[in-house]
């Protein structure tokens, strides 16, 4: 009966907002519209829930001995954070403003940065002219980066043109070709939620 409630409660509240969009009724929008302001209580609760198991994961590591440092460091910008909001506000030159651009926005411009060079890596690697295919991976993007700087230009005119005809064509293909296959696979998905199908999210499944 467990597993079975929440299948329901999928099945129901799925094929009503399936629903909804080939209604223009007032009912229809209504229920829409009460359901939506539901589901942001409900987001607002799932990130209690988020907080609770980081600080839970965290005070496991803290006792391991596992990553300490880091752990701790985490739970006092968890804790402080807030508190610094509430007391001096967000405004400019408040505290709560200066710890996220001195702190925070370093720390997630050094992730980025580390994301960069993996991205780098991957690329040296897949660029590898061993193929006719990567071949033409490597001399099509050699063409964009140099029809993207000033001094391709200078080189030839010809590069900017042949830039934008790649990515308004062949790559504008490909890229609309992803993004039906990523709608398709989300509306797989979801049918396979809704009728029940797939179970993954249910605890014991």
């Amino acid at each position: 009966m467990r597993s079975k409630i929440p299948l329901i409660v999928c099945l129901v509240f799925g094929v009503i907002m399936f629903a909804q969009y080939f209604s223009s009724h007032s009912l229809a929008r209504s229920v829409n519209t009460n359901i939506l302001e539901w589901w942001q209580i409900i987001f607002a609760f799932t990130l209690f829930v988020g907080v609770g198991a980081f600080v839970k994961n965290s005070l496991k590591s803290i006792s391991r001995g596992k990553e300490s440092p880091y752990k701790t460091i985490g739970l006092i910008g968890l804790v402080l954070m807030p508190i610094l909001a509430v007391i001096g506000g967000t405004k400019i030159g408040s505290p709560f403003l200066w710890s996220f651009e001195n702190m925070l926005a370093p720390m997630q411009a050094t992730v980025f940065s580390l994301l960069a060079f993996f991205v780098a890596s991957a690329s040296y690697r897949g660029f590898r002219a061993r193929t006719v295919s990567a071949t033409i991976l490597l001399l099509t993007a050699l063409i964009v980066l140099l029809g993207r700087i000033p001094i391709a230009e200078m080189i030839s005119e010809s590069f900017p043109k042949v830039t934008f005809w790649i990515q308004s064509y062949p790559s504008m293909a490909a890229r609309r070709a992803i993004l039906i296959g990523i709608g398709l696979g989300s509306m797989t998905t979801a049918l396979r939620v809704i009728l029940g199908i797939e179970r993954t999210y249910l605890r014991g499944e």
